[in-house]
């Protein structure tokens, strides 16, 4: 959810008006810092679990180097979206559509698509962005009543007031989003209390790209935390012979990975803030 484009940075740069661009770069060496705690937790898990992977066949280095001739076209689609959005020549939207066009191109040229095929991914497509919307017309309403109660204001009020230092009232917001994304969607967590937490950021004196990150970094742990870990459904969905219970058991490594990846990120906020800056 860090590489961009992200979802959730767009959607976090909308609510903040902060730079869209700085935002995608802020997440790129948050990726491979997550993605190489992710690595650790896998062999750590492998270690402890040694019949959960066992070691594969080896191959000699020659036939390990052609191998990766397959995946020129994919790395030729990544290039053409992130050197492009890099340099300008188009918008973050713009690089969704560009990438879009580009898969399809690579698609029509090793003929592995169909009509029928590009007429069910334009159906996925189109589901998903209903989906999208009635999520967003969800969080509106859920807004207004929020609002109407004044839950969210008195637990920002009550946050602001507290004796703490900056990185206590960080981490209070931290598990306030941990804790409410097991119940609720991320971004409609996100639409919902972003406009509450934000000023007090800002006051506080945190970077606003940084705080982009740590967003992102908790709604990635709402998505694999009970009862509604988005992620979790769609795999019970996909493999239907593994109880759920399992699968929420096999994210755990996971999630310690993502809370101490993103303990680390706040106590140094220069994996996130480093590279926005040095390009903007």
């Amino acid at each position: 959810m860090l590489v961009p484009p992200s979802v959730v940075l767009l959607v976090y740069g909308i609510l903040t008006e902060q730079s869209i661009g700085a935002l995608f770069v802020s997440g790129i060496i948050p990726a491979f810092f997550i993605t190489g705690w992710f690595v650790l937790a896998v062999v750590a898990y492998c270690w402890v679990h040694p019949e959960q992977g066992p070691a594969g066949e080896r191959h000699p280095w020659g036939e390990r180097i052609r191998s990766l001739s397959e995946t020129g076209e994919t790395l030729a689609v990544f290039a053409v979206v992130m050197g492009g959005l890099f340099t300008g020549v188009f918008t973050p939207n713009e690089a969704g559509a560009v990438g879009s066009m580009a898969v399809l191109l690579v698609a029509l040229f090793r003929r592995q698509i169909t009509w029928a095929g590009f007429v069910k991914s334009l159906y996925e497509t189109l589901r998903t962005a209903c989906m999208v919307l009635l999520l967003v017309a969800g969080a509106v309403v859920f807004g207004h009543f929020l609002a109407v109660t004044r839950i969210p204001f008195n637990v920002a009020e009550w946050v602001a007031t507290l004796n703490l230092p900056g990185w206590g009232i960080i981490s209070l917001i931290i598990l306030i989003y941990l804790a409410g994304g097991c119940f609720i969607d991320a971004l409609a967590l996100i639409m919902l209390t972003i406009p509450i937490f934000y000023p007090i950021i800002v006051n506080l004196g945190y970077d606003p790209i940084w705080f982009g990150v740590i967003i992102v970094l908790v709604t990635q742990m709402g998505v694999i935390t009970p009862p509604v870990g988005i992620n979790v459904y769609v795999v019970n969905g996909i493999a239907h012979d593994i109880p759920l219970e399992k699968i929420f058991k096999g994210s755990l490594p996971f999630l310690l990975a993502l809370i101490v990846g993103t303990g680390l990120i706040v106590a140094f906020p220069a994996i996130a803030t480093w590279l926005p800056r040095m390009m903007y």
